[in-house]
């Protein structure tokens, strides 16, 4: 299973597989065009509120991915569609997050890795 992190508004590459995004919100001043994007997952991304909670304040980081991992426990079917593309290709995980160190695609990989 090869999963990959990458910030939506970098260039597309070849060897980035399937390009999913993981994000609730489509990304500012992002065309759908120019995004090169082969699925979004809208529903795996982190509520609203944990979203709004979080604000990416690392110093909540370790209580987000708490309670992301938790929410992510009830996302099953969005899971599957993950693992089952992952499964049988590469897959790119793809966020508008600034911080590439501090952002729900980290839990999301360290979740579906751990998943196999």
């Amino acid at each position: 299973m090869k999963l990959r992190l990458k910030r939506v508004y970098e260039p597309p590459a070849q060897d980035d597989g399937i390009r999913i995004l993981v994000d609730r919100l489509w990304p500012r001043g992002l065309k759908k065009e120019d995004a090169a994007i082969d699925l979004w997952l809208k529903e795996i991304a982190p509520s609203a509120e944990l979203r709004q909670w979080f604000k990416h304040d690392p110093e909540k980081w370790p209580e987000f991915r708490r309670r992301y991992v938790a929410e992510l426990g009830n996302r099953k079917d969005e899971v599957e569609t993950l693992l089952q593309q992952a499964a049988k290709n590469r897959v790119t995980l793809l966020f508008a997050a600034k911080d590439e160190t501090h952002n729900q695609a980290v839990v999301l990989k360290e979740f579906i890795e751990h998943r196999k």
